[in-house]
């Protein structure tokens, strides 16, 4: 899998659109659309460092529904 698919990938794993994940990233909309079509190649840590955050709020998350039901 490329970078490009990667990162279109762990936009999808969030349900967002690609304006929602943007925010969510912080990363600008253009620079999304120009990753996920090819024209340009993030550097290589990036969909790592993507994926992470995405698994921390999902960490994050869980813990605080298990702490309500505490």
């Amino acid at each position: 899998m490329d970078i490009a698919e990667r990162i279109k990938q762990l936009r999808e794993s969030t349900g967002e659109t690609r304006k929602e994940f943007s925010f969510h990233t912080g990363i600008p909309v253009r620079t999304l659309e120009d990753w996920e079509a090819g024209r340009r190649t993030p550097p290589e840590y990036i969909p790592r460092l993507i994926a992470y955050q995405i698994e921390y709020e999902k960490v994050m998350k869980s813990r605080g529904q298990d702490d309500e039901q505490k």
